[in-house]
């Protein structure tokens, strides 16, 4: 695991957890500016891309994927505060992997995707899926993730359908 000493320090003063029905709320604003203040990249400011893609994300849709038996929800907790979301389904897709433009560059998102891919390992996944922003792409490849071009983009034409095997838990140890 390629983790700084200034990764240890923060992740020390973070929590990833389950997320609850109570964090609905905050999880779903910290998607919501993710989205807005992140990944301009995707959608270039364009008023009609950013309603569809952010049409979904209301805090009774978030209620609902949190409480969905297909999917496992967590979110990144420091100091009290919901910092970053991520959900993963039983299938190995990465559904949410966002954080607070506040926490931006500081772990966030690499803490949460080792958490659902250690959920998907678990739950007998042997690769996790996911459709990757413009914006994160590149996240998502230093971490081992490959374009997947046999499955088509799910919510924009900037959206890059990408795969990664996951090793073995004792292969990781």
């Amino acid at each position: 695991m390629d983790v700084s000493l200034h990764d240890l320090c923060y992740m020390r003063m973070m929590e990833i957890r389950d997320g609850t029905v109570e964090d609905a709320e905050a999880a779903c604003e910290v998607t919501r500016r993710s989205i807005t203040e992140l990944c301009v990249a995707d959608h270039k400011n364009d008023a009609v891309a950013l309603t569809l893609w952010l049409g979904n994300k209301t805090r009774d849709n978030f209620v609902a994927w949190m409480t969905h038996q297909d999917n496992s929800f967590f979110v990144a907790v420091e100091q009290g505060v919901i910092v970053g979301v991520g959900a993963l389904t039983n299938t190995g897709e990465i559904t949410l992997n966002y954080v607070s433009p506040d926490a931006r560059f500081r772990g966030v998102s690499r803490a949460l995707l080792r958490a659902i891919e250690g959920r998907a390992r678990q739950q007998g996944n042997a690769r996790c899926t996911l459709t990757s922003t413009e914006t994160a792409r590149r996240f998502y490849r230093d971490r081992g993730y490959t374009d997947d071009e046999t499955t088509a983009a799910k919510f924009s034409t900037s959206g890059h359908p990408m795969s990664k095997l996951l090793a073995n838990i004792s292969q990781t140890a």
